[in-house]
């Protein structure tokens, strides 16, 4: 389970509305075969005066594929450039409102996807820096930014005349000869509209645009504590002894970041931006593995960094925000446009696998008690000793130390080696590295992607954590495909991979590796895109299902002939040794009590959070609520915390994935269901890749998501291959389900 952010989230549902730069690429639709088949022509000259950008966004970027130019722009003038931004695309969209004619797919909707080009190459240029190298003064670009970006978006989708003339076209849709993809378009508008307060009366919009309005200023705030708490969180140690079992390149980190942080001769421990930290599976001293493990538990909960009275704000606006539109719950009012649009088939969905799990749990629990009590121990096991011993009994279960298994994974070359490999044995890519292409920090890399022989795409890949990043991995774009506006794709991915100390390689853990194919999967839905409309291109789906095409593409990382290739040793080349290979796959269900039942219960959190009846008083005890609430849960969270406490929990607050955490195992159960119809029908191949391209990856939002599973693997999904994999119930490799506990 990786964490993915598209960072046009910020955006709500601006996305709908937004196109990106026009260019002479690609062929484009005819607006007057549009106007035809819509039966409505038009009938006067309409000509409004747009103002003038005067950045660098103004025209499309003249490098190749109109790369952002992230050289020409100072921190300080984003600001300004975004602000101008938003003016145009208001006064853009304001015309498009104001047309004399009557309504039709081109004069609006086909108009509104060409409306925001210059705000679509600022902004989404800005959100990477944003995320990716913040420093005061863009944090304080993005803050104000936000409310504004909040109204620009109400005052599009809570625009009378605009709304009817969308309605207009809706109400008159089964008399037009469209495309399934203009159906699809139409459909995503009137929803959207809908959604966001189109049909609620004056005074409650005028009440929707301030809720609005705070919750996007809130989001901000929000994410950027969250950011200074992971950063605050990191431990001092004062003495190498108590960093016993970690590696000399890693107290070689330690100390290091210690004197970046003026602590001279001692040791600094960061927390990652989940509640569990990877050393913890290493550290022998018992007092260092507490302090670390409770200072990620409990950051942002005071101070500078924190965050609960904003969280309790976001609670209470999102309920009245619900309470408006007559919903029963956030929950029922955020899912509207999902595949699981009913929260209580969520809920159920993951509920159902709680009796097994937390059966899991304690038969896990009562091993590894077992174990620290034979090494001559008397305490009880607790939260901050599970990642140890859970480690001690995978090393003699299945020989697997995760240090040795990290020499073999050199970042670049499980990049090049490995995921380019898999592309292009699947797919036909190829990847030629760049250095004409300007970036916002020296560690990314760029590569034009080629298809066949013929270029596609770009690709960005920005790999390694730094203070300036915020935590989790995500892909984004930078420019969105479509043949309307004759763009291809230009995509990013960026990660979180601990630095090495200085002058030694770039090593990935196992996790970082599956990391790296999964993101990397998003980017294949972004590279892949073949849509006529920007708006329902490549990744421009629901949360419950973009997480599909990623969890789906990790499953190459473990395919011995893509393994065999990039996993290597970084001093000898030699290829990582077959008992090594099958540690990791033995291993594979190893600890589900633990992975498994941190993802299940902050999902779950997620929907306790946004299930809350609108008419009752919003939780005042933030924490209060949160230990209720995983206490009706019912998993061992005293033992296994979720992966995300309420109060870093940037996902629900920030990413737009609220009432949509559950998505990353909605869409595991279809990864697993698709993934065995690949290993059934001849694995990979370049004929299944085709097959891939031509069912979903390619297919953006242009069909439904339950059309698009089918036409991959002529079914509906199936929960059982998730079950399996996750060792809740006996597979062919798991008599007695006994593989899935330790």
């Amino acid at each position: 389970m990786k964490e993915v952010a598209r960072m046009k989230s910020r955006l709500l549902a601006t996305t709908t509305i937004i196109a990106l730069a026009a260019s002479a690429c690609t062929t484009t639709m005819e607006d007057t075969d549009m106007a035809t088949a819509s039966g409505l022509p038009q009938t006067v000259e309409y000509d409004p005066e747009i103002p003038a950008a005067t950045s660098i966004f103004a025209e499309a970027s003249p490098l190749y594929m109109h790369a952002p130019q992230f050289d020409r722009v100072q921190d300080s003038e984003w600001q300004g450039i975004i602000e101008e931004a938003i003016a145009i695309q208001l006064a853009e969209v304001e015309a498009i409102a104001n047309n004399p004619n009557p309504a039709n797919m081109t004069n609006t909707l086909v108009a509104m996807e060409r409306s925001g080009q210059v705000f679509s190459r600022a902004y989404s240029a800005f959100s990477q820096i944003v995320g990716a190298n913040i420093n005061d003064t863009i944090a304080a670009a993005d803050e104000a930014l936000a409310p504004q970006i909040a109204a620009m978006n109400d005052t599009i989708y809570l625009n009378p005349q605009l709304f009817q003339r969308v309605k207009a076209i809706y109400d008159n849709r089964a008399a037009m000869a469209m495309t399934p993809e203009d159906a699809m378009l139409l459909e995503v508008y009137y929803q959207n509209f809908v959604h966001r307060g189109a049909l609620l009366g004056d005074e409650a919009q005028t009440e929707l645009r301030d809720i609005n309005e705070r919750l996007s200023s809130l989001s901000t705030q929000i994410s950027q504590r969250i950011t200074t708490g992971q950063n605050q969180a990191a431990i001092v140690v004062d003495t190498r002894e108590e960093l016993s079992g970690l590696s000399d390149g890693q107290i070689t980190s330690a100390a290091q970041l210690a004197t970046e942080r003026g602590h001279d001769g001692k040791y600094m421990i960061g927390v990652s931006n989940t509640s569990g930290v990877a050393m913890l599976s290493q550290l022998h001293d018992r007092d260092v593995r507490e302090r670390l493990l409770m200072a990620s538990l409990n950051r942002n909960q005071s101070g500078e960094a924190g965050t609960l009275d904003a969280i309790r704000e976001t609670i209470a606006l999102r309920n009245r925000r619900a309470q408006l539109f007559g919903e029963p719950t956030h929950a029922n009012w955020q899912m509207y446009d999902r595949m699981v649009s009913d929260p209580q088939a969520a809920i159920k969905f993951m509920a159902d696998m709680v009796p097994a799990l937390r059966a899991t749990q304690d038969r896990e629990a009562a091993v590894l008690q077992a174990r620290l009590e034979q090494d001559g121990h008397d305490f009880q096991l607790a939260a901050w000793d599970w990642p140890y011993y859970a480690e001690i009994v995978r090393q003699e279960r299945y020989s697997l130390d995760n240090e040795e298994i990290k020499q073999y994974f050199e970042i670049d070359r499980v990049l090049e080696d490995g995921i380019f490999y898999m592309a292009g044995e699947l797919y036909g890519l190829t990847f030629e590295k760049r250095s004409d292409i300007p970036v916002y920090h020296p560690d990314v890399s760029v590569y034009t992607v080629f298809h066949d022989g013929s270029p596609i795409a770009l690709f960005y890949f920005d790999p390694m954590q730094r203070d300036s990043k915020r935590g989790g991995a995500w892909m984004s774009n930078f420019v969105e495909q479509s043949h309307l506006l004759g763009l291809r794709p230009v995509v990013t991915n960026t990660q979180n991979i601990a630095p090495p100390a200085p002058g030694e390689p770039r090593l990935a853990t196992w996790d970082d590796v599956e990391t790296m194919f999964h993101e990397f999967g998003h980017a294949l839905h972004g590279i892949f895109a073949d849509q006529q409309y920007p708006s329902l291109s490549g990744t421009n789906t629901a949360r419950d299902w973009v997480e599909f095409p990623s969890q789906f593409h990790e499953n190459f990382a473990a395919l011995p002939e893509v393994l065999q290739r990039y996993a290597r040793h970084h001093e000898t080349g030699e290829v990582i040794p077959d008992e090594l290979v099958q540690a990791i796959n033995r291993a594979g269900r190893f600890n589900q009590g633990h992975g498994f039942g941190e993802i299940i219960a902050a999902s779950l959190l997620d929907m306790e959070w946004h299930s809350i009846d609108p008419n009752q008083p919003a939780p005042t005890d933030i924490m209060g609520f949160e230990a209720a609430a995983l206490e009706r849960i019912g998993l061992r969270s005293d033992l296994v915390p979720p992966r995300y406490r309420t109060p870093y929990f940037r996902h629900i607050f920030e990413h737009g994935y609220d009432a949509g955490y559950y998505a990353y195992t909605w869409t595991e159960m279809l990864h697993h269901d698709a993934y065995s119809y690949v290993e059934e029908n001849g694995g990979m191949t370049r004929e299944m890749g085709d097959h891939i391209v031509a069912t979903f990856l390619g297919q953006g939002h242009s069909k439904t998501y339950e059309q698009m599973f089918r036409d991959f693997t002529g079914r509906d999904p199936r929960v059982e291959p998730l079950l399996e994999a996750r060792g809740l119930i006996p597979g062919e490799t798991q008599p007695g389900g006994a593989s899935g506990v330790l």
